[in-house]
């Protein structure tokens, strides 16, 4: 009798460890939000989509309104092209603008749309005119670098126009 209640609760400690990794797994890979509710897909092109994934986030004001549904490469206009899946609750102006942001530092990236102030609203199928690609950090220490050696190249040129 001892030996099978002791075999019980490894079982139960077990199942729960179990159960736990299944939650963790699910979080980790967006899949816990999976939502049935009804949904309409817009559509968004994107000069650079950095690291977006499919499954990532879309958000406004902080808020999870849909998740991006598919990421791929139109081949007329040369741009990423995002189709983001909507909850039906959030319906958004038709100017509402569309940019890839990063979660912190080095965090995800999601898309934040941020509504405009047109009457109409935007429709199963339409697309954002208003967007903006994300910020590629290695551009940005790019820039900064290239900046800076300009401004020390200048600096010289300067000392020797004062020495003369």
């Amino acid at each position: 009798m001892e030996r099978t209640t002791l075999d019980l609760w490894v079982g139960l400690f077990v199942a729960a460890g179990m159960a736990a990794l299944v939650v963790l797994a699910l979080k980790v890979g967006n899949l816990s939000s999976v939502s049935m509710a009804d949904s309409y897909m817009l559509k968004g092109h994107f000069a650079n989509i950095g690291s977006l994934k499919v499954r990532a986030p879309v958000k406004s004001s902080g808020v999870v309104v849909g998740r991006v549904a598919e990421v791929s490469f139109d081949t007329e206009k040369y741009e990423a092209l995002v189709t983001m899946k909507l909850d039906k609750r959030y319906q958004f102006p038709k100017d509402t603008s569309a940019s890839i942001m990063t979660s912190g530092l080095l965090g995800e990236q999601y898309i934040g749309l941020d509504p405009g102030g047109d009457d109409k609203k935007l429709q199963d199928g339409d697309e954002v005119k208003l967007t903006q690609s994300a910020i590629v950090m290695e551009q940005l220490i790019g820039q900064f670098l290239y900046g800076k050696a300009a401004e020390g190249g200048n600096d010289k040129q300067d000392n020797k126009k004062g020495k003369e």
